[in-house]
């Protein structure tokens, strides 16, 4: 919530940006006391001193809720915890549960994916949706590729024009070289790269092309005993990590959506240095949609019916983590000036179909491999 090396998902920024000096931080809960501490003096030490000098901070919800004043009662909850301690009704993992639980009515701003637990706990996942809606409570998730300015863009020119998306196809090469985190190459942690990094893709494709048909996803696979696998740029000891919990170098998958376009997406572990390669296509009858470098410097390549030529738009400075967080500021204070501008574009519900379909592909790919070694291996009791 405070930024780190890896990228720019600094939220505190952001919400100091929008709200000023009405910003008050009235704690920060985290069970790294001492980092939070060091966190919240460096913003008292700053120009920002005013949200952050009456803050608290403890290390559990529950410490919280037993020594708030009423004064500091929160008006929005901004959750940032590790995936893997959200999402679900168990003990230490519910936390949007004791956020509704103790703060009934108040908003909350949840980061993606929603959590990374196993496939069979997914279903939790939708039942937590569906309280969150039934309470009408303010969420939002933050799959904030949907704000950028070229993401909107794209879906005005299917809107005005009523086309018919007919196919998606994404592409996320991540640069592994500063990928530090052990934890990150462990699927027993992180639930592996498309659950953990791709989601991102997967949740625009969804945005573009509609509700995939779950059944029909089929996935493959490159894997790290693969010669192909080997990498060479590891910043971490890939040898503490069981075997079968290390992540795969490439997995690359395809699906139907329920309305009969075809949408596709590989994730690939292979670019050295820090900038990563990523771009998203949509077609349409005579359209072709091409958004290049969402997270940086995004370029949006259009193509229509009469014209060869792609239109070529830039966005140099635009920033969709202060958009989604603005939108939901917005809607909190139910400001109306312009009722189009302050739209939640991710709901809790979005955010779990989204989790269903990467955790689809990951199952896909590991079924695939799994067919792959039991053939192999029936070859080679042929042979013998």
């Amino acid at each position: 919530m405070f930024g780190s090396d890896e990228g720019p998902w600094n939220h505190s920024f952001r919400l100091e940006h929008k709200l000023g000096r009405r910003l008050k931080v009235v704690a920060l809960i985290d069970p790294a006391i001492e980092r939070a501490t060091a966190v919240l003096q460096k913003k008292c030490d700053s120009f920002v001193v005013s949200a952050y000098q009456d803050t608290r901070v403890f290390k559990t919800l529950d410490d919280f809720v037993k020594n708030m004043t009423g004064k500091e009662r929160p008006r929005a909850v901004i959750v940032g915890s590790p995936p893997m301690y959200r999402g679900t009704f168990q003990p230490g993992r519910d936390i949007e549960i004791q956020i509704l639980k103790h703060f009934p009515g108040v908003a909350m701003f949840i980061e993606k994916p929603i959590t990374t637990g196993p496939i069979y706990e997914i279903e939790e996942g939708f039942k937590i949706a569906k309280i969150i809606e039934e309470s009408r409570t303010i969420c939002s998730v933050g799959y904030m590729l949907r704000y950028l300015k070229a993401v909107q863009m794209m879906k005005k020119i299917i809107e005005e024009n009523n086309l018919t998306v007919m196919a998606t196809i994404a592409r996320y090469a991540c640069a592994y070289e500063k990928i530090l985190k052990p934890d990150w190459w462990d699927k027993s942690k992180s639930a592996g790269p498309v659950v953990e990094q791709g989601t991102h893709f997967c949740d625009l494709s969804r945005y573009f092309g509609g509700e995939v048909d779950i059944s029909t996803v089929s996935a493959h696979s490159l894997e790290w005993d693969e010669n192909a696998g080997q990498l060479s740029k590891m910043g971490i000891d890939e040898s503490q990590i069981t075997p079968e919990n290390r992540i795969p170098r490439v997995t690359t998958a395809t699906w139907k959506y329920d309305s009969g376009a075809v949408g596709s997406f590989t994730h690939i572990v292979a670019l050295h240095d820090t900038n990563y390669s990523c771009e998203l296509e949509v077609y349409a009858d005579g359209y072709q949609l091409k958004l290049v470098n969402p997270y940086v410097q995004p370029v949006l390549h259009v193509r229509k019916p009469g014209d060869d030529n792609e239109q070529i738009t830039r966005f140099p400075d635009d920033d969709p983590f202060f958009s989604e967080v603005s939108n939901l500021i917005d809607i909190i204070e139910d400001i109306e000036e312009d009722p189009e501008a302050a739209q939640i574009l991710s709901t809790y519900e979005d955010a779990v179909k989204t989790y269903e379909l990467t955790w689809a592909i990951r199952a896909a790919s590991e079924r695939s491999r799994a067919a792959k070694l039991w053939s192999s291996a029936e070859a080679a009791n042929v042979m013998v």
